[in-house]
């Protein structure tokens, strides 16, 4: 049997994720104003966490799911997880990518690496549009990640009847 200790879900609530991404804003802003390394650490564990197994080992997934999303008297929105996992592992990607450059004294790529993190945070804890989900999509499209990784996404008649309904 196949240890389910870094599965990510599947699917996955887009209000969580909204949250999460709340959170990656927060983080990010702070960096930018205090400028100081040591806050890409939390950030850059979150995402490798969430890569691993969703919110399992993630403090700010943990506080989304248990505390703050299950007292939200709201519909929510259920999503595919692939899109959401390859998004988090582009946030690990940027936030990463800002602590090594840090680390190699080029503090202004740092500071780019999270403008864009912040941006794309942004866009889908605001607007609900997850950028990461775009790309992945387009990288199915082109063959590039197999249907089979996300049967749902390559497929959306499911989705397309349940939103008719």
């Amino acid at each position: 049997m196949r240890s389910r200790l870094f599965e990510f879900p599947n699917p996955v609530n887009e209000t969580s994720a909204r949250l999460v991404a709340g959170g990656v804003v927060t983080q990010g802003v702070a960096f930018l104003a205090i400028r100081q390394w040591w806050v890409l650490i939390p950030l850059t564990y979150g995402f490798l966490a969430r890569v691993l197994s969703g919110p399992r080992f993630s403090p700010l997934g943990q506080f989304v799911t248990r505390v703050v999303t299950p007292r939200l008297q709201l519909q929510h929105r259920i999503v595919p997880g692939p899109p959401k996992r390859f998004a988090q592992g582009v946030g690990l990607v940027f936030s990463g990518g800002a602590l090594l450059a840090w680390g190699l004294g080029a503090h202004a790529v740092s500071y780019a690496l999270i403008v864009g993190l912040v941006a794309a945070a942004s866009l889908e804890a605001f607007a609900g549009f997850c950028l990461g989900c775009v790309v992945f999509n387009r990288l199915m499209r082109w063959g590039l990640i197999p249907a089979e990784v996300c049967l749902e996404c390559n497929d959306i008649s499911a989705r397309l009847v349940r939103a008719s309904s």
